[in-house]
């Protein structure tokens, strides 16, 4: 018999959500982020040993009374049913205690990698569905985040890390060019801390540049330079931001570079009478002068820059927490966007890093569909993934960086009054959907 506890002592569930590798939205910190949600969090202990952990976060809705948020499901081995089902009683009567419409929950656990069913993600769906959870499959309320990620897995078969090089190999051609030539196209970058944007607060801003012009998706809107911060503040010992710069002097000096280049190779063309060094020398030059001419196309399209010696043109937050890396936000600005491939630059620094921190995985991110394919027949055997419109290009994207496709099993339901929450199933989703229309209109405005 597990014994369930309100839990009191967050430095121990801390200490357990970590080494059980949980999520950075499962420790207790994250409430400090979500700061509408009143947490509560639970422990489960078998002959005292500590064997779950969970946050649970309430809101208040008008009409739908409180819903409960259960972010990536309980930290437990998901293997034991008992626990799962002990758990499940438990947190009825707690409902019931608190008043509560229902519980909403979306465990971390693959339900398929690359379309591959995936035994314990199917096996978990069974045993929610038996258990009295309803599975949504209503994408766009999902609370947090879409259950289609891309993973990068850091490790080999033996569990060996990756270095840089590896794992560059694993990532298309055009990525694979884009990395290398990114420094020599006058891309810098800079890995930035807590510490350094108290000392320097224009890095948010130049964050808030790349937010501004990656995208209007709804994840996008409204995050403020604070918001950044206070994550930044929050997760400090785990959290950095990477910003790439172009500096128009680097790529000035690579210029001037081949510029001499080109004029040693055509006085060797001169004095050489040798037809193997002369064609060489020839078909060295013709990369120069392709070169100088794409140095020229990244001088017109940076003329509004003239001023600036550096400015940005992409960026990426990343947390890194119990064994994965996860990318939070990130992207690139359009100015010179097609001339220094910033986004694959800025990515790769990121898995770089993630290597250095020994993490398992790198998480680039979700992908919205429209359809969540939730198992249907015996076979379990699930059908197509079609990004929504706007997803089309990002899916690509990071499929180039060699991550495969994770579907995690979605988001669960335990319902406790039936009639709020069909308000809330029904009503809350409609009124989001105005709320963002809202906010598009005024961005784009």
């Amino acid at each position: 018999m597990i014994e369930f506890v309100e839990e009191k002592n967050l430095e121990e569930y801390d200490k357990y959500i970590n080494e059980k590798k949980g999520s950075f939205i499962q420790c207790s910190r994250w409430p400090e982020i979500k700061t509408f949600w009143k947490p509560y969090f639970y422990s489960g202990f078998n002959n005292g040993e500590r064997v779950f952990g969970c946050l649970i976060l309430e809101r208040s809705l008008s009409l739908c009374g409180k819903v409960w948020y259960l972010p990536d499901g309980p930290v437990m081995n998901y293997n034991d049913i008992q626990i799962l089902s002990e758990f499940t009683e438990f947190i009825k009567k707690e409902m019931k205690k608190h008043s509560v419409t229902a519980l909403l929950t979306d465990p971390h656990i693959p339900l398929r990698i690359n379309n591959e069913i995936q035994d314990n993600g199917v096996k978990l769906h069974e045993n929610l569905i038996n258990l009295g959870y309803r599975l949504n499959h209503d994408v766009a309320r999902y609370i947090y985040k879409s259950p289609i990620q891309y993973m990068i897995s850091l490790k080999n078969e033996n569990g060996e890390m990756f270095t840089a090089k590896e794992l560059l190999k694993k990532c298309e051609k055009g990525v694979r060019y884009s990395v290398r030539i990114g420094e020599n196209r006058g891309l810098v970058s800079r890995r930035v801390t807590i510490e350094d944007i108290e000392k320097e607060p224009e890095l948010l801003d130049d964050f808030a540049t790349v937010m501004r012009s990656t995208s209007d998706r709804d994840s996008f809107i409204e995050k403020k330079p604070e918001y950044i911060k206070k994550l930044m503040s929050v997760f400090k010992d785990c959290m950095d931001l990477t910003l790439v710069y172009y500096d128009s002097n680097a790529d000035k000096k690579f210029e001037d570079e081949r510029q001499n280049q080109l004029k040693i190779n055509l006085e060797k063309i001169e004095n050489s009478n040798k037809e193997s060094i002369i064609n060489r020398l020839k078909n060295e030059n013709e990369t120069i002068v392709q070169q100088s001419a794409n140095y020229q196309k990244r001088v017109e399209l940076s003329t509004n820059y003239s001023d600036k010696e550096k400015f940005v043109v992409a960026g990426g937050l990343t947390i890194r927490y119990g064994g994965v890396a996860s990318c939070l936000f990130g992207g690139s600005v359009d100015v010179l966007r097609n001339e220094t491939r910033p986004s694959h630059f800025v990515n790769y620094l990121r898995l770089c890093e993630s290597i250095e921190n020994e993490c398992d995985y790198h998480d680039l991110g979700y992908v919205l569909v429209d359809n969540l394919n939730i198992p249907s027949d015996k076979s379990q055997m699930l059908g197509e993934l079609t990004p929504v419109d706007n997803f089309h290009g990002i899916n690509s994207f990071k499929a180039s960086l060699g991550a495969d496709l994770y579907e995690f099993v979605g988001e669960y339901v335990l319902v406790n009054n039936s009639l709020k929450y069909s308000i809330y199933d029904k009503l809350v989703p409609f009124v989001k959907h105005i709320k963002i229309s809202i906010l598009k209109a005024l961005r784009k405005s």
